[in-house]
């Protein structure tokens, strides 16, 4: 019997005989696993660092450019000292127009909400029938194609005196500038819809209203919520810009009148809440297509 042997049935005998005479052994734990850090951090440095250090080498080219006496645009440094209280003190109120410009972003975002709500709603259904007929498609695309190319601020006037009234125009505005996106691309997603699905149905003899729930909207999503991202983004731009004109407390009034007052600095801080308002719009809506399509939304 070798030396290795004799260890391993000397070792079996005491764990018998400590089981026998009831003798507690001590098992050696496993060592408590270490939080590793690095892989949160690491993604952290690829997905910050890179905007963070062009921001800042924008920042320094702008500071640079704008220093001379005779520049037009207000260097970043000038910016801060300028409009403070608007970056610092977003949310104040003073009454009237005197209202920090976060509360200004939340009205221009009640009415997206309202106006890209519609859009969504009557784009999805207007889609799903160009896709799913011929004859809807030959009768209706070509006039969706030519009204899409409409600019938003041209139906403006139109809205005004249809509506009478600032609040609805604007909603209008946004509502016909984020509906094409979203029809264009819902009918695309029900076109390619496979034609197993629909023998499916055929087979479960799904009337058009269950069809169009059960199989349509889930086989299409990835290529709706394409089109929702896309409206999204225009409706944003549409509200700002019809807010110049219509009046009010929006966002895009209060760029209108800062440009009024000479007021600069104002318009850059103003256009950075756009900036950043518009892309969580567009990150909220593609965080909800790929939860509901689980990550297969078209990109």
């Amino acid at each position: 019997m070798t030396a290795t042997a004799r260890k391993t049935d000397t070792a079996e005998a005491t764990a018998i005989s400590a089981t026998r005479t009831g003798t507690v052994v001590m098992i050696a734990q496993r060592p408590a696993a270490k939080l590793d850090i690095r892989k949160p951090l690491a993604a952290i440095c690829r997905n910050v660092l890179p905007p963070l250090v062009v921001l800042i080498a924008l920042l320094a080219i702008w500071q640079i450019a704008c220093s001379s006496p005779g520049a037009t645009l207000p260097p970043p440094s000038q910016v801060w000292i300028d409009s403070y209280d608007l970056i610092a003190f977003p949310f104040f109120d003073y009454g009237s127009q005197d209202i920090g410009l976060a509360w200004r972003v939340l009205i221009s975002l009640q009415r997206v909400a309202i106006g890209f709500g519609l859009a969504a709603v009557v784009g999805v259904f207007l889609g799903a029938v160009v896709g799913q007929s011929v004859w809807a498609m030959r009768g209706l695309d070509p006039i969706f194609q030519i009204l899409r190319t409409v600019p938003p601020l041209a139906w403006l006037p139109l809205s005004l005196a249809a509506f009478q009234n600032s609040n609805p125009s604007a909603i209008f505005v946004i509502f016909i500038t984020s509906i094409w996106p979203v029809i264009i691309n819902t009918a695309v997603g029900v076109r390619n819809i496979p034609d197993d699905y629909r023998n499916i149905a055929r087979v479960l003899r799904l009337n058009p209203l269950e069809f169009f729930i059960r199989i349509m909207v889930p086989a299409a999503a990835p290529y709706i919520f394409t089109g929702l991202r896309i409206g999204v983004g225009l409706s944003w731009l549409a509200i700002v810009a019809a807010e110049m004109l219509t009046g009010g407390v929006g966002i895009g009034f209060f760029i209108w009148d800062a440009w009024n007052s000479s007021r600069l600095s104002d318009i850059i801080v103003a256009l950075a809440y756009i900036g950043v308002t518009g892309f969580v719009l567009d990150k909220l809506v593609a965080l909800l297509g790929n939860v509901i399509t689980r990550g297969t939304a078209k990109n």
